[in-house]
């Protein structure tokens, strides 16, 4: 099994991203930065980690989204080979056009950080297959742009298409239906705010988190 977690300045969870990738698939991520034009040979899964890239001194993950490494991850994504943004890495999904919507600043203008409980809304992609429908999972958060906005249109697709993959029972940020996750068409690609890598041992107060990582890497790590 081969891994990756993309690193661009700013990043402050990639370390956290790669210790949760390395308890659970028994091997050490690579570490790539943004500036590379291309991915490493043969990669398995892709992490976007959270953190505040360029400092977010434009639209969070917007500069992020345009580094040279990001083609090659669009490229990835398209042949199928499953990528996980986190927080940031959410923010990158979207400015990067992987995603729909994007996320806004906070309803309440405050920085966010604590766990949530999330309602797990499909249980059926590689990412969630560990869940149970409609599981109430406890993962941390900690955002100030964490608001996911999209048109009307663009809802009703996500929600037909079961292309919500978890969803806020106590939604803090003022995110649209509640949503705190979504899949691409092809369900290889998943954005959410929560951590869960911050949950993925009972030192953290919790291993709700461990499980994503557990169904997305099922086959990679026999």
């Amino acid at each position: 099994m081969k891994s990756a977690v993309i690193t661009f300045p700013g990043s402050n969870c990639d370390r956290d991203m790669a210790v949760a990738l390395r308890q659970v698939s028994g091997r050490d991520p690579l570490r790539v930065w943004h500036g590379d034009a291309d991915l490493p040979d043969g990669l398995d899964f892709i992490a976007l980690p959270g953190g505040f890239s360029y400092g977010d001194y434009l639209r969070s993950g917007a500069m992020a989204a345009n580094s040279p490494i990001m083609r090659s991850v669009a490229a990835a994504a398209a042949r199928g080979v499953p990528v996980l943004g986190v927080c940031n890495g959410f923010q990158v999904l979207t400015e990067a056009g992987l995603l729909p919507g994007a996320l806004m600043r906070n309803a309440r203008q405050t920085f966010i950080c604590r766990t949530v409980e999330l309602r797990v809304e499909n249980a059926e992609s590689r990412f969630t297959r560990a869940y149970e429908p409609g599981e109430t999972i406890r993962i941390p958060v900690a955002h100030h742009d964490g608001n996911y906005y999209a048109d009307q249109t663009v809802l009703d697709r996500l929600e037909g298409e079961g292309r919500v993959a978890f969803r806020y029972l106590d939604n803090a940020n003022g995110s649209q239906r509640d949503i705190a996750g979504i899949l691409n068409e092809a369900g290889n690609v998943l954005g959410m705010m929560p951590h869960p890598e911050r949950a993925v041992e009972e030192a953290h107060g919790g291993t709700d988190g461990r499980r994503l990582f557990e169904g997305a890497l099922r086959e990679l790590v026999g």
